[in-house]
């Protein structure tokens, strides 16, 4: 069974910087297809952005050219950094990987001055 690990979250002014990070254990990940999700108080959980095996990424429209998602398979791990942070982007950040069952306990990413 998958284990995820995510770290990095914290409080950030509008138009900082944050490195979130999401460790993980129990798969072969260089399989895998990772994504990175997020929800805000009151919303429903949604992808930010996705990374294939191969290096391929995808984002959502609200994040398109202010976030990046990355990749370590020697580490087993998956990155998003995050840039241009916007109020709005306040949430907890979740990531998955894609195709199993399974969420880690999430990092609080808060925007605001």
């Amino acid at each position: 069974q998958v284990q995820l690990v995510e770290s990095g979250g914290g409080l950030v002014q509008p138009g900082g910087s944050l490195r979130l990070s999401c460790a993980t254990s129990g798969i072969i990940f260089s399989i895998y297809a990772m994504g990175w999700y997020r929800q805000a108080p009151g919303k429903q959980r949604e992808l930010v952005a996705t990374i294939g095996r191969g290096g391929s990424t995808s984002y959502a429209e609200t994040v398109k050219g202010r976030f990046t998602i990355t990749r370590d398979n020697a580490k087993n791990t998956v990155y998003l950094q995050m840039a241009s942070l916007k109020p709005e982007d306040t949430a907890v950040y979740y990531c998955k990987t894609i195709g199993l069952s399974g969420w880690g306990q999430g990092t609080q990413v808060t925007v605001s001055s």
